[in-house]
């Protein structure tokens, strides 16, 4: 009997040197090899593994003491995957919180209103910190592997910043940002005005796009809708340059000349009725407020005065009245 009380005590005594030894191991700061190192445990990794990963990637831990520092103290089943960063002067145990809090390192994206789909695929392919699993993918794939119904991606993304995982899929990326569009439009829609000459949320979405490359201020938008919507409401063609230029592509140099206006294609709205067959941009909410709520107005014409505003018009004489002002240096007018 007295020898097993001995063989308990002197358990207990190395018990508790043991883990006295292990949290002073745990509380000492890290010494790395870079002022910050990068590691990503993958999903379906278990404690182990991810203890493994993490020494493999530079950082100074023994995998074995990781292990069981986080198993004595019940973190173990809560370790997160993702990315991480750990900086020096990190200690074993705040790592192991890092992991099972999911305290995972993000990256960003700005996705500016007005943008064109090319720019936003551009951008999404250069960064350094997404998984590039779409860049092999045609547009219409990428519309596909996402869910959406549409087959040309123009204006479906909703411009904002994107804070993601580091190393995140772009697909992922991109099913967000559509989803962000599908949400906001469809609650823009729920709410806007009677009677507009729009058939579904989709045409709000293109009218919001032509609003968005009109105009950059934001209490004209709605005077700029109006215009459109106006014509709409006649049957009178919108007669819109940006429309133009988006159609010409990669073609386009700069300068908008007549014989592009005179040139038809599906998106020449000054030789077509009606709205052009697709967004022409990436248009933000205020954009899509504005084309679901339009200020009333009797005008249908603006013309920019070089300011960054425009000079609105009710018919066509006073329009060339202002277009000699403003565009041609006509004074008198």
């Amino acid at each position: 009997m007295k020898l097993l009380l001995r063989l308990l005590i002197v358990f207990v005594v190395l018990a508790g040197l043991g883990g006295a030894a292990l949290w002073w191991i745990a509380a000492r700061p890290l010494v790395l090899p870079a002022p910050v190192v990068d590691f990503t445990v993958p999903r379906g990794h278990n404690l182990r593994q991810a203890a493994n990963t993490i020494a493999a990637a530079g950082v100074p831990v023994d995998p074995r003491v990781l292990y069981w520092t986080a198993r004595l103290a019940g973190k173990a089943e809560y370790i997160k995957a993702g990315s991480y960063e750990v900086h020096s002067g990190l200690t074993l145990w705040q790592l192991i919180l890092k992991l099972s809090n999911g305290d995972v390192a993000q990256a960003d994206l700005t996705v500016p209103e007005g943008w064109t789909f090319r720019q936003l695929r551009a951008a999404i392919e250069a960064h350094p910190l997404l998984t590039q699993d779409a860049r092999d993918l045609s547009d219409e794939d990428i519309l596909q592997r996402i869910g959406a119904a549409e087959t040309h991606p123009e204006g479906l993304f909703f411009p904002d910043t994107y804070l993601f995982d580091k190393h995140s899929s772009a697909l992922a990326l991109y099913r967000r940002a559509y989803q962000a569009m599908q949400q906001v439009l469809q609650r823009e829609w729920a709410t806007r005005q009677a009677d507009l000459p729009l058939a579904s949320p989709y045409e709000a979405l293109i009218l919001a796009s032509i609003i968005e490359k009109e105009t950059g201020r934001p209490d004209e938008r709605g005077l700029v809708a109006s215009v459109f919507i106006n014509r709409l409401r006649i049957g009178m063609r919108l007669q819109t340059d940006p429309t133009v230029i988006y159609g010409l592509g990669e073609s386009f140099q700069g300068r908008l000349r007549r014989h592009h206006l005179d040139t038809d294609h599906p998106w020449n709205t000054y030789t077509r009725g009606g709205l052009p067959p697709t967004p022409i941009a990436l248009p933000g909410r205020a954009a899509l407020y504005a084309a679901l709520h339009p200020t009333a107005s009797d005008y249908f014409y603006f013309v920019a005065r070089g300011d960054g505003s425009s000079a609105f018009s009710r018919d066509l004489a006073e329009h060339n009245r202002a277009v000699n002002r403003y565009q041609r240096g006509d004074k008198g007018s």
